[in-house]
C-alpha cells in the first residue's frame, strides 16, 4: 500500500504530497485484513505529518514493524519535531546503531537491521554502457551514484574525477531545488561531465553504471546508510567515500575504502591494485548479503515475543 506507484493499493492521502486528506475509513479497512503491518519510514520523518498521525492511530495495539531510514533531528528541517510514535505492540528497526542509540536516548527501544544486497545479481555491460557514454577504452571514469542534494555533496565527487583526470557520471537527478547549483557546479568543472541514465529498465541501470565505471564516489556529508558503500564492493569497484557518521560504523567492518582526502592513494592502487576488491567484496558477502535477511528478521521478532 502506498500513496502512489505499482502497489497493490494506492490510498493518495500517504503520498508525500498527497492531493487528497488520509481517508481513514479506507486506511483501516486495509490495514484491517493484515497479519502484520511494516511502516517504511512514514513514521520517521515528518513528510506527510496527517498519514503519520493516522498510522499510528490505526496501528495501536497490533503487530507492527517501524522501519526507520532517517529520524527527525538528523534533518535540520525537522530537527524540531518529536521522535517516531511508540507503541507496546510495535517493533523498531533502524538501519544502522546510531540511529538506534539516538532512539533509545527518546526512551524508543529498537533493533538494528543492516540493509542487505544481492551478491548475485546482473552483471551490467562494461564495454556498451561506456560507448553509450562516449568513454574511451582506456579513460577513467568516476560514478556518482546517488541523487543531486547538497548533503550528497555533487563538489566532493567532481574533486575526485578532477583528482585523477577521469570522467565524472553523476547518476541521479537534482532534487529539492538544487537544479541551479548543479547546473553552476557541473559548469565550473575541468573534467568531462555525464549526468543521468543512459538507458531504460529496471535492474539494468545499476548494475551498468558500475560495471562501466572505475572509481565509485559516494563523498556524501550525511547518509541513513549509504547503499553504495556495500554496492561498490558487491561489484567489486574501489569506493572513495566521504566521512559521514554512518560510514565510520560500516567501515568497522573492515572495509578498506579511500576517503576523499586520499586521491594519491587511490591513483597509486589504479596504478598497481592488490587484493582489495576481493576484500571487499567477501565482507559484503559475510555481512550484508540478503540471503541473510530472513533469519535476521526472524531472530528481530522473535526476540519481541511475536509467535507466528
Amino acid at each position: 500500500m502506498a500513496g502512489d506507484g505499482a502497489v497493490d493499493h494506492v490510498l493518495p492521502g500517504l503520498a508525500i504530497d498527497p492531493p487528497c486528506p488520509i481517508d481513514y475509513g479506507e486506511l483501516s479497512e486495509a490495514l484491517a485484513r493484515a497479519d502484520l503491518v511494516i511502516v517504511e519510514n512514514l513514521c520517521s520523518l515528518p513528510l506527510n505529518p496527517l498519514a503519520w498521525k493516522a498510522v499510528a492511530e490505526i496501528c495501536r495495539g497490533r503487530r507492527t514493524i517501524l522501519h526507520h531510514h532517517d529520524l527527525p533531528w538528523q534533518r535540520p528541517q525537522y530537527s524540531e519535531h518529536p521522535p517516531p510514535p511508540d507503541d507496546p505492540s510495535w517493533l523498531h528497526v533502524t538501519i544502522n546503531e546510531l540511529s538506534r542509540e539516538e532512539l533509545a536516548v527518546r526512551g524508543i527501544g529498537a533493533v538494528v537491521i543492516y540493509n542487505t544486497f544481492s551478491m548475485d545479481g546482473p552483471l551490467g555491460e562494461r564495454g556498451a554502457t561506456r560507448e553509450l557514454l562516449g568513454i574511451g577504452r582506456e579513460d577513467r571514469l568516476v560514478l556518482q551514484p546517488t541523487r543531486a542534494i547538497p548533503r550528497k555533496n555533487v563538489r566532493g565527487g567532481l574533486a575526485v574525477a578532477e583528482a585523477l583526470g577521469a570522467t565524472f557520471w553523476l547518476l541521479g537527478p537534482a532534487e529539492d531545488g538544487y537544479g541551479p547549483e548543479l547546473d553552476d557546479v557541473l559548469a565550473r568543472t575541468t573534467v568531462p561531465v555525464r549526468h543521468g541514465p543512459v538507458r531504460d529498465g529496471a535492474g539494468s541501470i545499476m548494475a551498468d553504471a558500475y560495471a562501466a565505471c572505475d572509481v565509485v564516489a559516494l563523498p556524501s556529508t550525511w547518509e541513513g546508510f549509504g547503499n553504495p558503500a556495500v554496492e561498490s564492493a558487491v561489484h567489486r569497484r574501489p569506493l572513495v567515500i566521504g566521512r559521514y557518521p554512518v560510514s565510520r560504523e560500516l567501515a568497522a567492518f573492515g572495509f578498506r575504502w579511500f576517503r576523499t582526502d586520499e586521491t594519491p592513494e587511490l591513483r597509486e592502487w589504479l596504478e598497481s591494485p592488490d587484493d582489495l576488491l576481493e576484500h571487499n567484496y567477501e565482507l559484503a558477502r559475510r555481512y550484508f548479503s540478503v540471503s541473510d535477511l530472513p533469519s535476521r528478521i526472524d531472530a528481530a521478532m522473535r526476540a519481541t515475543g511475536w509467535e507466528w
